[in-house]
């Protein structure tokens, strides 16, 4: 398969260091050789505990966790690592269930994928969600200097903070920018599949269910009734749109 990354691309991407949680060795050792040749470093650990250590002595750019560790679940490790970190988050389980992927991502997480799963589709992800975490952390003077109105709510996507009749709302790197692709194209309805390879970075792949979660989690932090969305509106048997962004200033 032809490698087309940009070269400047690439050269950002491999100074990246990636933890690697599962009490499984043959899954740890996909996942490390795999990253490994794509010019990552990768240190691996087994269990709850030992991850937290190396968190503790070590700066990392994305953490990839096993659902089932031996001591304590990867949804707590996820929580305790948001708790110190905003780096991109993927979740990997041999159960694919909504539920399961709900609870990954309402604590934080940012991806789910399901074990068989192929190396390639994995290293692509990383990819995305690096390039994402960049684009989201680049400093605000670097970056366009734009303001979006979405009824009560001003994005800044400058500084990329959010606020609702002047309260601060916080949302979630991928929150941010899912409201932002809807805002920036108000009126306009976007297919599950369209957000998911906007806000992922995925373009053969379409997770419907992530889409959804995230979309539920925008309405309970910006809608007046969550069970009523005024802002965001379901489009049934195509995706979302936007409905009441006032101005662009």
């Amino acid at each position: 398969m032809l490698d087309e990354t940009p070269m400047e691309e690439k050269s950002n991407l491999m100074s990246r260091r990636i933890l690697a949680v599962d009490d499984e060795e043959a899954i740890l050792g996909v996942v490390r050789l795999n990253l490994i040749n794509e010019g990552f470093d990768v240190d691996t650990a087994a269990d709850g505990e030992s991850a937290i250590r190396c968190f503790e002595h070590e700066h990392y750019s994305m953490a990839i966790l096993d659902v089932m560790l031996p001591d304590f679940d990867g949804f707590e490790l996820a929580r305790r690592i948001r708790q110190r970190s905003d780096i991109p988050i993927m979740m990997l389980s041999a159960r694919d269930t909504d539920l399961d992927k709900a609870v990954g991502l309402g604590i934080g997480a940012d991806d789910y994928l399901t074990k068989p799963f192929s190396p390639v589709e994995l290293v692509a992800r990383v990819k995305a969600h690096l390039r994402r975490y960049d684009q989201a952390t680049t400093p605000p003077n670097e970056r366009p200097d734009e303001i979006l109105k979405v009824g009560a709510v001003r994005m800044d996507l400058g500084s990329r903070t959010v606020r609702k009749h002047d309260e601060s709302i916080e949302l979630t790197a991928k929150e941010f920018d899912l409201l932002a692709l809807l805002a920036g194209q108000p009126g306009r309805a976007f297919t599950k599949g369209q957000i998911y390879s906007a806000v992922w970075g995925d373009q053969w792949v379409s997770d419907y269910s992530t889409v959804q979660v995230h979309i539920r989690r925008l309405r309970s932090k910006l809608e007046d009734d969550p069970g009523e969305p005024a802002l965001i509106k379901t489009i049934w048997g195509i995706g979302y749109r936007l409905d009441s962004c006032d101005s662009r200033t």
